[in-house]
C-alpha cells in the first residue's frame, strides 16, 4: 500500500512569525486608516488599540486550540471536536469565504497602485498578482514563506518610515479629542479597522507545515499580534499628527500623503511602491492560508477528498490552491473596500465567537488533555480572556449592525449556502455517490 503524501514540515519560529506579521501588516493599514480617521478623528489610535485587544483575546484561544490540534484545518478541526462536524464545517466555510473575499479586495488594492504606476487597468493588475501568488503557493511552502518574509521586511520598513518621520509632529494635535459621535465612533472605527488585524488567525493553518507546531505556532501567533499592534498604534498616532484627520479621510493613499507632507513628493512615490509590495504580500499569504483550510476540510470523510490531494513533487495541495484562485478571481469584481472590510469582519467575528466558545467547551470535554500552551487568567476551568473575546466580538458586531444591515444579510446568505453544500455532500457520501 502506497504511503499517503503529506504536507512538508519546513517552517520554524522565525518563518512562522514573519508569515504572521506579513499577513497582518497588509493593505488594511495602508487603505483603511483614512476611512477610519473619518469616523474616529484624532482618537483613531484608540480604535486600533481596542481592535488589538480584541485580537489578543481571541488569539489566546487560537493558541491553546492550535496546541491541542495542530492541523491545517484549524477552525474546522477546533469546532468539530467541540461542537460537531456540522458547526465545524460552517465555521470553516465562513473562514474560507472571508479569506477569498479579502484576497480579492487586497488584489484590487494592488491593482490600484499598479495602475497609478504603469497605467495598466486595475482588474488586470489584480488578477495578475492573484495568479502569480497562487503559482508561488503551489511551488512550495518554503519558497512562499521566504518570499513573504522578504516582502514583510519591506512593508514593515514602510510603516517604520511613517513612524520615524512623524515623531517630530507628535503633540501637534489633541490625541484624546473624541469624534462628535463620542465613544460610539471609536468602536465603529474599531469594527472597520479590525480588517487590518486579519491574519493572526491564519498562522494556525500552517501547523502541518511547521516543525514542533504545538509549541511554535502559539508563540508565533502571540508574537505577531504584539509586534503588529505596537506598529499600528504608533502609525495611527503619527498619521493624525502629520495630516489632519479630515484630510486623511478624503485621501485614497493616506499614508503616502503623510510621507509626502513630511518629506515631499518623492516620499509619496516611495510609499506608493512599498504599498504595492505590501498588498502583494497580503494576497500571497491569504491565498496560502485559505488553501490550507480548504485542504484541511477536504480530509474529512463527508467532503469530496479531491480538494485534499497533494502534488507529489511540490508537496502542496494543488486542487485546493486552484479552487481558491478561481474563486478569488471571480470576487475581484466585487465592490467598495469599506463594505467588503465590514463583511469580512462580520463573518470573522462570528467565527471568533465560536472559537472562544470552543476553547471553553474543550476545557470541560477534555480537562486532563495535555496542552502545550494554556491560556492564563482562569476562573476554575473557564479562561477569562475567552469570555472577554466573546463579549468584545458581540459589541463590534453591534457596531456593524447599526450602519450596514446589508452586510449582515449578505453574510447570512453565504452561511446558508455553505450549510446546504455540506448537507448535500454528506448525503451523497453516505449514499456512495
Amino acid at each position: 500500500m502506497l504511503e499517503k503524501i503529506r504536507l512538508k514540515r519546513e517552517l520554524g519560529l522565525l518563518e512562522a512569525v514573519l508569515c504572521g506579521i506579513g499577513i497582518i501588516l497588509g493593505a488594511g493599514i495602508y487603505v483603511l486608516i483614512g476611512e477610519a480617521a473619518g469616523v474616529a478623528g484624532n482618537a483613531i489610535w484608540l480604535s486600533f488599540l481596542i481592535a488589538a485587544v480584541v485580537a489578543a483575546f481571541t488569539g489566546l484561544s487560537y493558541a491553546e486550540l492550535a496546541s491541542l490540534y495542530p492541523k491545517a484545518g484549524a477552525e474546522f478541526e477546533y469546532t468539530k471536536h467541540s461542537f460537531g462536524k456540522r458547526i465545524g464545517f460552517i465555521v470553516g466555510w465562513m473562514t474560507i469565504v472571508a479569506g477569498i473575499i479579502s484576497a480579492a479586495t487586497v488584489g484590487l488594492g494592488f491593482g490600484g497602485y499598479f495602475e497609478a504606476l504603469t497605467g495598466i487597468p486595475v482588474a488586470f493588475g489584480a488578477i495578475g498578482i492573484i495568479a502569480l501568488s497562487s503559482f508561488i503557493v503551489f511551488y512550495g511552502i518554503k519558497q512562499s514563506a521566504w518570499i513573504a518574509g522578504i516582502l514583510t521586511v519591506i512593508e514593515t520598513l514602510g510603516l517604520l518610515i511613517i513612524i520615524f518621520i512623524g515623531l517630530p509632529y507628535i503633540g501637534s494635535v489633541n490625541l484624546m479629542e473624541f469624534p462628535e459621535t463620542g465613544f460610539t465612533g471609536i468602536l465603529t472605527a474599531s469594527a472597520l479597522i479590525f480588517f487590518a488585524f486579519i491574519g493572526f488567525e491564519e498562522i494556525v493553518r500552517m501547523s502541518e507545515e511547521t516543525r514542533n507546531a504545538e509549541k511554535v505556532i502559539p508563540k508565533a501567533l502571540m508574537i505577531s499580534i504584539i509586534i503588529t499592534s505596537i506598529i499600528y498604534v504608533l502609525v495611527a498616532v503619527v498619521a493624525v499628527s502629520v495630516v489632519p484627520w479630515n484630510e486623511l479621510a478624503e485621501s485614497s493613499a493616506p499614508l503616502a500623503d503623510v510621507a509626502a507632507k513630511a518629506l515631499g513628493s518623492e516620499a509619496f512615490l516611495i510609499l506608493g511602491i512599498i504599498a504595492l509590495f505590501s498588498t502583494a504580500n497580503t494576497v500571497l499569504l491569504i491565498l496560502l492560508a485559505t488553501s490550507r483550510i480548504v485542504y484541511g476540510i477536504g480530509e474529512d470523510e463527508d467532503i469530496p477528498h479531491i480538494v485534499a490531494k497533494i502534488h507529489p513533487k511540490t508537496r502542496t495541495p494543488y486542487i485546493a490552491i486552484a479552487l481558491v484562485f478561481i474563486a478569488t478571481v471571480i470576487f475581484v469584481f466585487l465592490g467598495r473596500i469599506d463594505f467588503v472590510a465590514y463583511a469580512t469582519d462580520y463573518v470573522l467575528f462570528l467565527v471568533f465567537i465560536v472559537i472562544n466558545a470552543a476553547v471553553i467547551a474543550m476545557r470541560f470535554k477534555e480537562p486532563n488533555t495535555v496542552r502545550p500552551f494554556r491560556i492564563p487568567f482562569n476562573i476554575g476551568r473557564i479562561p477569562v480572556t475567552a469570555v472577554l473575546g466573546i463579549i468584545t466580538c458581540i459589541v463590534l458586531i453591534g457596531q456593524i449592525l447599526q450602519i450596514h444591515l446589508d452586510v449582515i444579510i449578505t453574510s447570512s446568505v453565504i452561511i446558508v449556502i455553505g450549510l446546504a453544500f455540506y448537507e448535500v455532500a454528506r448525503i451523497r457520501h453516505h449514499k456512495g455517490l
